[in-house]
């Protein structure tokens, strides 16, 4: 149901061949980098995904047709003998389904796509050579929205189409586009999504401890783990303190909801300090639950703790852990690490919860198609990517395990229930969202292993100490170039 999309570290941006293309540090990886499948496993993706694109929309009578779809009115045009380069990082499964969204576009309008996925997952330093030798991709996938700006800004994108545009705003909500915008216009399309805003949890071990309803706030979430740890689980919250991605996705789910949107979206960009009160209340807030070895066990534990094994110690045989935070991939990673557990009946998720009587909120992430040339075939490219038809394909795709922010895509579209309900949870919120706080910042603030944000939430984990973590946070935000 879900592919092995779970190793999730993060190749550093800052490598001098995106510095030689754009002239300025480039981020354009992100904390999930898909594992390749076997090859067998990708030769029946392959094969799927002919077969899912096989049935495209009927065909216009003067040739290849004629619809975006789903919310957008402008026709495609026919693009026969038109071919385009598209590059990315997905293989396997995940692949698979977007050669079935590149399939159908070839369908409808005659263009042929060539996807290729960057060697070694590595996109930031294969893309920023083929710009920095005059070779870049028609289009390219691009995870940051740092990116976008910083390569839109250097003169290398074009802007998208004004169809393009109208299916953009037709079909996702208005923070979408403004995370691909720049200077007023209109740079990249939004392709997939992940919702960074869920709490798994291990369905025998709350039933085991009577837990009878999701914790819908932050007394309520700490209360479930004390019930838990009552009822014999002996690290009921597992942390992966040993990946220092995953701490900082805890403090922005934190911080949004203690700081507001507004807040947010100045810390996002460094127009507020580390020190700022508001810094302060989100540290004492995750304190309550990262300082109870009640309910995490020991700090110095889990700081040895990586991601994939944090979500092994809540869904395997024996698990000593049944709460595990992180986003909708965990799913992939459940299924991907052969956990006995099944996704959507012994392992399910919870929206994570209010604090303080916030409003519903959450943190995204994902990718965004971008156009590096003129090629005519690109601009309709993109156009069909925003639209519900080009969704519904990659995300009803078999073991893709795609989300979409495509407020036209239909529940039923997804594969499996609990698909549908992350991909609702995602349209749900509507503007109430907001993009990974770290993955907009330098990397090397907020994308370096043991460094920056990553190694101050680490220390933070270890020794709770509010006053020390904010003055470090602060010291290394500014130490760091590249803030937009």
């Amino acid at each position: 149901m879900f592919p092995a999309r779970r190793t999730f570290a993060r190749t550093l941006a800052a490598t001098a061949a995106v510095t030689m293309a754009v002239g300025l540090m480039a981020a354009c990886s992100s904390k999930k980098n898909n594992n390749a499948t076997s090859p067998s496993t990708s030769a029946t993706a392959a094969t799927t995904a002919s077969s899912v694109a096989s049935s495209p929309p009927a065909l216009g009578a003067s040739g290849p047709a004629s619809s975006a779809g789903g919310g957008s009115a402008a026709a495609l045009p026919n693009l026969s003998g038109k071919s385009f380069t598209v590059l990315g990082q997905w293989t396997g499964e995940e692949q698979a389904a977007f050669q079935a969204v590149l399939n159908n576009f070839d369908k409808q309008t005659g263009a042929k796509a060539n996807y290729t996925p960057a060697a070694g997952g590595d996109e930031a330093t294969v893309l920023g050579a083929k710009v920095a030798g005059g070779t870049p991709p028609d289009v390219a996938i691009l995870s940051l929205p740092g990116a976008i700006s910083q390569y839109a800004t250097a003169g290398k994108l074009q802007p998208v189409s004004a169809a393009g545009q109208a299916a953009v705003a037709a079909n996702f909500s208005s923070e979408w586009a403004k995370l691909a915008t720049v200077g007023g216009k209109l740079y990249g399309v939004p392709v997939d999504a992940s919702d960074k805003s869920t709490v798994w949890y291990n369905v025998n071990a709350f039933k085991n401890a009577g837990i009878t309803s999701d914790p819908a706030n932050w007394n309520d979430f700490m209360q479930a783990g004390k019930t838990l740890s009552s009822s014999g689980v002996s690290v009921p919250i597992s942390v992966a303190g040993g990946d220092g991605w995953t701490l900082t996705d805890w403090f922005e789910n934190v911080y949004i909801r203690t700081a507001g949107l507004a807040n947010y979206d100045k810390l996002t960009h460094h127009q507020i300090k580390w020190t700022d009160p508001t810094v302060a209340t989100a540290l004492n807030t995750l304190k309550q639950i990262w300082g109870d070895t009640s309910l995490i066990g020991s700090p110095a534990n889990a700081l040895k703790v990586a991601f994939p094994a944090s979500v092994d110690n809540v869904f395997k045989a024996n698990a000593p852990s049944a709460i595990v935070y992180e986003a909708s991939f965990v799913a992939t990673t459940i299924t991907g690490d052969k956990n006995p557990a099944k996704v959507g009946t012994d392992a399910k998720f919870f929206a994570f919860p209010s604090i303080n009587g916030s409003a519903p909120v959450l943190e995204a992430a994902g990718d965004f198609a971008v156009a590096f040339g003129s090629n005519p075939a690109v601009q309709p490219f993109l156009q069909y990517l925003a639209s519900a038809d080009a969704a519904k394909t990659l995300a009803s795709f078999p073991g893709s395990g795609f989300l979409s922010a495509n407020k036209n895509l239909q529940p039923s579209a997804y594969p499996d229930p609990t698909s549908a309900q992350l991909g609702q949870q995602l349209v749900s919120v509507a503007n109430n969202f907001r993009f990974d706080m770290s993955d907009q910042a330098p990397a090397a603030f907020g994308g370096t292993p043991n460094k920056g944000e990553w190694a101050d939430l680490q220390t933070f984990l270890g020794n709770g100490d509010v006053a020390a973590a904010q003055q470090r946070l602060e010291n290394d935000a500014s130490a760091a170039t590249g803030w937009s």
